[in-house]
């Protein structure tokens, strides 16, 4: 199975925005821009919603048939370890191994040494010797998976993730980590970095923009070395997680991608959960008590919600409103306030980066949320549309 030039991850925390997602690839393949959607959801989002993955599957294959989606599309096991990996296997074609956990944690000297004698030739043996041991037993660790989905799966997609840790990876350690993953025979088709800067969930940038237009470049030129001399996949690519909202580095990317002839991935997951909330709280009536319940709870649970996501959120605490001034908020307020619109006044990114991250308190209004959601559909799906086509589809590959 091969990943086409241009994907999009497209989250869906609760299993109702399917078809306004697939519209909005449909609008951009009308522009002649083909891009393939995957759906995706990981474990953590599984278990706080109360969902499966075979959830995903039948919404993804319905909303294809419904919109007679000829082109392929998959269904991503996003996050995925060797702990989880089971549950996913008969729903997914798409597996991103998430490998953050292992990296900087040396693999044995033996091993270490041994990569060092076969790689002599890519780098000064400094660099070499430091970036196997922060990268060779998280290669690993997404070998051991591969194989372990290899062994039920003959035919499927491999993306591998190490963009949750502390530093970003640089692009010679890259090309090292790269070449333990083609040491394990891992054929990745994508691969996540952490790069130079901050990517905080559902909100723009925050680094140096011409330190990303290096480093991007210079890791698509180590993707293409490493094509070449490794053997990996042809169409190895960059994908970029909390990719949503990255509106600054759109315009960069866009241009060395052309430059390069490279394809990528980007996932904008979360950013359907707050396009859903926002024409929730749009709609008015019951839709926006809702919406100000999350928020109100949100605040009461702070803690709790933000505690799995530390590493990608930046929350000025006191540039949050109250609960008791949201509670007079108009829908037109409330909406204004999370929609990610830098030209408007209203927008707040720390409301926004609260309420990215706790849908888990949508889900536990159970069938109330769903029906809401429902009660508003066309207008929860204008918003979702719009942004993906939009914000992120519009702006990437036209410009």
């Amino acid at each position: 199975m091969q990943l086409e030039r241009f994907s999009f991850g497209v989250g869906d925390r609760f299993g109702q925005q399917a078809p306004a997602q697939l519209s909005a690839f449909q609008r951009i393949a009308r522009e002649g821009v083909a891009i393939v959607p995957v759906w995706n959801k990981s474990n953590r989002e599984h278990t706080l919603i109360g969902t499966e993955p075979m959830d995903v599957r039948r919404e993804a294959d319905a909303a294809v048939k419904a919109a007679g989606w000829k082109r392929p599309y998959h269904v991503d096991a996003d996050h995925i370890s060797l702990k989880n990996v089971d549950r996913f296997l008969a729903a997914s074609d798409f597996f991103t191994l998430d490998v953050a956990d292992y990296v900087g944690k040396p693999a044995a000297p033996d091993a270490i040494n041994a990569f060092v004698a076969r790689h002599r030739k890519l780098t000064d043996s400094l660099a070499l010797r430091a970036g196997a041991e922060k990268y060779l037993l998280a290669a690993a660790e997404a070998g051991a998976i591969h194989r372990h989905i290899a062994a039920a799966k003959k035919d499927f997609i491999i993306e591998v993730s190490a963009d949750e840790t502390d530093s970003a990876l640089t692009p010679v350690e890259l090309l090292i980590f790269l070449a333990a993953l083609a040491d394990e025979k891992v054929p990745a088709q994508t691969i996540a970095p952490k790069f130079t800067g901050r990517f905080n969930k559902g909100v723009d940038y925050a680094g140096d923009l011409a330190a990303f237009r290096r480093e991007f470049d210079q890791d698509l030129r180590v993707i293409a070395f490493a094509i070449a001399e490794f053997g990996l996949p042809a169409n190895l690519k960059l994908s970029v997680h909390s990719g949503s909202d990255k509106f600054m580095l759109y315009p960069v990317i866009r241009e060395l991608i052309a430059k390069h002839n490279a394809g990528l991935h980007l996932k904008t997951a979360g950013t359907t959960w707050l396009e859903e909330l926002a024409g929730l709280a749009a709609s008015g009536g019951d839709g926006l008590e809702i919406a100000k319940e999350v928020y109100r709870k949100a605040l009461e649970r702070y803690d709790e919600v933000c505690a799995p996501y530390v590493t990608v959120i930046d929350i000025d605490r006191k540039r949050l409103p109250t609960a008791s001034e949201v509670n007079g908020w108009s829908a037109e307020k409330f909406s204004r306030t999370l929609t990610h619109n830098q030209r408007c006044p209203d927008f707040n990114p720390h409301f926004r980066q609260l309420i990215h991250v706790s849908f888990k308190i949508a889900a536990e209004m159970g069938a109330r949320y769903l029906a809401a959601l429902k009660a508003n559909r066309a207008r929860v799906a204008e918003c979702v549309e719009t942004n993906i086509y939009e914000r992120h589809m519009k702006l990437l590959f036209l410009g």
